[in-house]
């Protein structure tokens, strides 16, 4: 034996999304601006930025649409509670 110690277990990596704290994936959504062509150079705090800001707006229709869904005693969110809360809230 060489002492070299035990041998190197394989690490696994930790993806984009979870060291951002996001659940939208970070490295799909940065994949699709450099095959979209948006610009030739992408750099690599835009996909996080973008990925968060469609996370937070995906939240908050979910809210509005779970909260139109409860008022009408329905256990699950249809379009149209979406459709009516977003349309309601953009009216204010």
């Amino acid at each position: 034996m060489s002492g070299r110690g035990k041998g190197k277990t394989a690490k696994k990596g930790v993806s984009r999304s979870a060291k951002a704290g996001l659940q939208f994936p970070v490295g799909r959504i940065a994949r699709y601006l450099k095959a979209g062509k948006y610009a030739s150079r992408v750099g690599a705090g835009a996909p996080v930025y973008l990925a968060a800001v469609l996370e937070y707006l995906t939240a908050e229709v979910l809210e509005l649409a779970g909260n139109a869904s409860r008022d009408n005693k329905k256990t699950r969110c249809a379009s149209s509670h979406s459709v009516t809360r977003t349309r309601a809230q953009t009216a204010r």
